[in-house]
């Protein structure tokens, strides 16, 4: 018997099954990037009764586009990943300015606790208006 738990949250789009009409679920590392996605996206202080839950990252698109920031975007990813994201352990976090389309290009790592697969996942990091 595997100890490897499986991980279900509700899908983000909030669509529902064609066939059971309940709301679509994702699972595994589906759930879990999602849930970082998310977690990512948030700032401090935006969840009622969880002030503290966030990442500011969306402040930090503000600052100069230079590797000083990218070193601090990185700080603030591992920081709110490490702290509100239990189910994994990060291994890497890269994170280089992309001059050229004005944002961020970072690509995480991490190793899923109870599982041991290691994941990779990238994004872009742009300011939004």
């Amino acid at each position: 018997m595997p100890s490897f738990q499986t991980y279900k949250d509700l899908s983000v789009t909030f669509k529902k099954h064609p066939v059971t009409n309940d709301l679509v679920t994702v699972k595994d590392n589906a759930a879990i990037s999602q849930s970082i996605a998310v977690l990512l996206q948030t700032d401090r202080g935006e969840r009622l009764f969880q002030p503290q839950l966030g990442s500011d990252l969306r402040q930090m698109l503000f600052q100069p586009l230079d590797f000083g920031s990218a070193a601090l975007i990185k700080n603030k990813i591992d920081e709110c990943i490490g702290k509100y994201e239990p189910r994994v352990v990060v291994n890497d976090i890269r994170c280089t300015p992309d001059f050229r389309n004005n944002g961020y290009d970072v690509e995480l790592f991490y190793t899923i606790v109870g599982d041991g697969r290691r994941v990779g996942n990238s994004f872009f990091l742009d300011r939004t208006r």
